[in-house]
């Protein structure tokens, strides 16, 4: 079977390293072309790109997919099958053209959680259960007939990163599933999208998005937290006693639930090794945070370096 697997960040690359590890024939790589990031605008390469390098697979890398002279390449090619892992919406002219279709892997049990940021929005919502769900493409984005799923709990300490990796890693698996149940079982048995009343979306993630409400209870919070951590950051803005707004981002809490009186955003900290938050219900003890041009630092390192007044308080 001469597949083409199309992806960018390291969320893809375990799939392409287990079709590559099983000695399936890869016969080409399409990722994001390169771009400048990071402070210094340095010219960066995409995960899926060093993976390829460094394995020898044939490689593109698009600026446009219905570029006529990529498409063409695309036919030349004469793919059985696409993989699609964390790359981008593809043209009808592209996902249509191998004789096998083109399939997606998904970090969600589709329906639920379609859009940018499955992983996110999954820990966000409190949810105790997510998964992977490899589908074949059609115009809707994350709405084709399902291949496999396999269901996935999500620990109450689970981070978005924690996750990420779990998801990443089964994945992986149901891509190599679904890539042997199709060579052996063509075609092979798929099931529509069930639509329930309300689907949970996954919209990206914008700076807005990302800033931390204390007005929520303790749980949502704490749920926030670590459904934006590592990347790209639950943010608030640190008051000091003239006003003077530092803006931070909080990496990781624990969470405390307790009647007090206290406003809420009220700091409340021993400055050494505890500084909790006033919430609705309760307190968010922060453990990792990172104002910001700075490192990210413990609480003890932060509380070193960085004198708490009666004053100050989170908004």
């Amino acid at each position: 079977m001469r597949i083409v697997f199309m992806g960018t960040p390291e969320f893809a690359v375990e799939s392409l390293k287990v079709l590559v590890e099983h000695h399936y024939h890869v016969v080409a790589v399409i990722t994001a072309p390169d771009k400048p990031a990071g402070r210094g605008q340095s010219i960066q390469m995409s995960a899926v790109k060093k993976y390829a390098l460094a394995n020898e697979l044939p490689l593109l890398q698009p600026e446009k997919l219905k570029n006529p002279a990529f498409i063409q390449t695309l036919s030349d090619l004469k793919p059985d099958l696409q993989i699609v892992v964390a790359f981008r919406m593809l043209p009808e002219i592209v996902w249509s053209l191998p004789r096998f279709g083109t399939f997606n892997l998904h970090a969600s049990l589709l329906p639920d959680y379609r859009g940018a940021a499955p992983i996110n929005w999954a820990i966000m919502n409190g949810e105790t259960e997510t998964g992977v769900t490899t589908f074949f493409l059609t115009h809707d984005i994350d709405a084709g007939e399902i291949i496999l799923q396999k269901r996935i709990p999500i620990h109450e300490s689970d981070s978005a990163g924690i996750l990420h990796d779990r998801l990443m890693h089964e994945g992986a698996e149901l891509v190599l599933k679904t890539v042997e149940l199709i060579l052996n079982n063509y075609p092979v048995p798929t099931f529509p999208q069930v639509m329930p009343n309300a689907i949970k979306g996954a919209p990206k993630l914008f700076t807005d998005t990302c800033r931390i409400d204390w007005s929520q209870k303790v749980t949502k919070v704490y749920n926030f937290i670590r459904g934006l951590s590592p990347y790209p950051g639950a943010w608030t803005e640190l008051y000091d006693a003239q006003s003077k707004r530092h803006s931070l981002k909080i990496y990781e809490s624990a969470k405390e639930w307790q009647s007090h009186a206290l406003p809420i955003g009220t700091i409340v900290t021993d400055h050494k090794k505890m500084m909790k938050i006033a919430v609705n219900d309760g307190f968010i003890h922060i453990k990792q945070l990172q104002l910001a041009g700075k490192k990210k630092l413990s609480i003890e390192d932060f509380l070193r370096g960085f004198v708490i007044e009666e004053a100050f308080h989170l908004k």
